[in-house]
């Protein structure tokens, strides 16, 4: 995708449960503007999580999450790798820690569990150079550079859901809210 080709971003349709037979917020919002967004769940593990998922989590050395890693394409190009973290203790023996597609998606499957996100999550984004493992996933020549936003998401209640790790080949632009102080 070029700058050219950059549309700002909206998190919450992301944050939000589907309704049944609608379809996921990454291929709706392609569509919107005329093209095709799809996924490809590339693995659905337990793993031991990176250092700020294991913090955000509150989870000891050693304690395992689960990751649900996939592959996502705009016209059939890779354009992004998104890795979500679950607590083991929510995913484990739920459709997240399997492999195969979640109808409504990760969101959706949660807020049935009981587990509805809080309206802003904590977004960090930070730029870095593609390991030669992304650059071999996202078909990029060695040295290109990437964004990596990570999603911090609590439930409504508070408790630490999900951590989503998106390494994007995109531009991106997104639009801020003013707080009152």
């Amino acid at each position: 995708m070029t700058s050219d080709d950059a549309w700002i971003g909206d998190a919450h349709p992301y944050l939000a449960p589907r309704a049944e037979g609608q379809k996921d917020a990454w291929s709706a919002e392609a569509a919107a503007r005329g093209r095709k967004g799809s996924q490809r769940l590339l693995a659905a593990k337990e793993v031991d999580p990176p250092g700020p998922v294991q913090d955000f989590f509150g989870v000891e050395a050693g304690e395992r999450v689960v990751v649900r890693r996939r592959l996502i394409l705009l016209d059939d190009h890779p354009v992004e790798l998104a890795d979500s973290y679950y607590p083991a203790r929510i995913a484990r023996g739920t459709p997240l820690a399997e492999q195969g597609k979640i109808p409504g998606g990760a969101v959706t499957l949660l807020a049935t569990l009981g587990f509805v996100p809080e309206d802003e999550p904590l977004e960090d984004i930070a730029a870095a150079v593609a390991t030669v493992s992304q650059c071999e996933e996202l078909d990029l020549p060695a040295g290109a550079p990437v964004l990596i936003l990570t999603r911090f998401t609590r439930s409504r209640a508070g408790e630490p859901m999900e951590v989503s790790v998106m390494t994007m080949t995109r531009h991106l632009q997104y639009r801020q809210r003013k707080q009152a102080s």
